[in-house]
């Protein structure tokens, strides 16, 4: 009886100093931000540790109060019917904290229907919210040339969900950087090395305030 005794004790000490050892692991990570978006953000034509995704990262180290994993599932060229049929799988894999909504451009400029973008903007965003994250909306703009009403109604649909579902918003993600060819590639699209640090910093803000 004694013996069974000092046994439990035993176990009990073991399951006490495995809590406390894995505590501070538990602990580690205050909160993952996934990064859902199109070649802005997965770094098409630079090298990708030098993309305004892993600037942030490098940024959150230096000066959140708390470790911040930043998970990276952007695709080049991707669109918003295509990142709505691969968001409830990362959902269900990283369990984000907040998500980074930066899609509609590639949509855009393939002349989708402003309201089909809105409402795979809007789908993605209440699975997200319903998987208990945060939302950031990253607006955009597409060229003039695609004619007033049409461009007009691309841009309200940012404005709209981020009204309607209470989401932060960045106004003009590219802001300082389209129409700048010094901080754009040679094929005027996508921003070049340079054009990273003032893309973080249009987003750094409402990232901040998220978390």
């Amino acid at each position: 009886m004694l013996k069974a005794k000092h046994y439990i004790k035993q176990i009990g000490a073991i399951s006490f100093i495995s809590f406390v050892v894995l505590l501070p692991l538990q602990q580690a990570i205050a909160a993952k931000i996934l990064v859902l978006g199109d070649s802005l953000s997965a770094g098409y034509g630079i090298d990708v540790n030098k993309g305004w995704v892993k600037l942030l990262q490098q940024n959150l180290d230096q000066h959140a109060p708390k470790k911040h994993q930043v998970i990276n599932a952007s695709v080049s060229g991707e669109t918003t019917s295509g990142a709505l049929a691969r968001l409830p799988k990362l959902l269900q894999q990283y369990k984000p904290d907040v998500m980074l909504l930066e899609l509609g451009g590639n949509d855009g400029l393939r002349g989708q229907p402003p309201l089909s973008i809105q409402r795979n903007l809007e789908k993605m965003t209440q699975m997200a919210q319903q998987n208990g994250s945060k939302v950031v909306l990253f607006g955009m703009k597409i060229p003039p040339n695609y004619g007033g009403t049409y461009t007009k109604a691309f841009e309200q649909n940012y404005t709209v969900i981020s009204q309607k579902y209470k989401l932060a918003l960045v106004p003009f993600f590219l802001e300082g950087v389209a129409g700048n060819n010094q901080l754009m590639q040679a094929d005027l699209i996508h921003p070049n090395e340079k054009a990273q640090k003032i893309l973080l910093n249009n987003a750094l803000p409402q990232i901040k305030s998220a978390l």
